[in-house]
């Protein structure tokens, strides 16, 4: 099974959490697409306003199926290994659902001011068909 996960390319904040998840799941199951990929994104009907709501995950599988925003942060989270036990005990403590939500939303608004922005978008090794060219640092 694999994953897709759209993130922003040229974000710092967002690079460095794709980096953490690659360097963890080191390409077993989730594979990246920046949002800046817009001809790879339109194959699947994702607009750059689509991305404005932030990070996606699409179901591999079933690409119909799509998580997005904190949603997608707490599916990635729950299909890592123990993660599931981390994801129910902060969807069951009462607000924290809602809180975490527009935590979410205040980082993905302001994400360039709090983190600043790469220079180039940033190319996952573990890009959608395997063949990426990285020069990342």
């Amino acid at each position: 099974m694999s994953y897709y996960v759209i993130y922003d390319g040229n974000c710092n904040l967002c690079v460095t959490l794709v980096q953490l998840l690659e360097t963890l799941d080191q390409g077993k199951l989730f594979r990246y697409v920046p949002m800046q990929d817009e001809e790879t994104l339109s194959q699947w009907g994702i607009t750059s306003t689509d991305c404005q709501q932030g990070m996606i995950l699409i179901d591999g599988n079933a690409i119909e199926k799509r998580w997005q925003g904190s949603n997608a942060a707490e599916e990635i989270g729950r299909l890592l290994p123990l993660g599931s036990v981390f994801i129910q005990a902060y969807r069951a403590l009462p607000g924290m659902k809602w809180a975490g939500d527009r935590f979410y939303e205040q980082i993905r608004d302001n994400r360039y001011t709090l983190f600043g922005k790469r220079d180039q978008t940033y190319q996952s090794a573990y890009c959608l068909d395997g063949s990426c060219k990285t020069g990342n640092e």
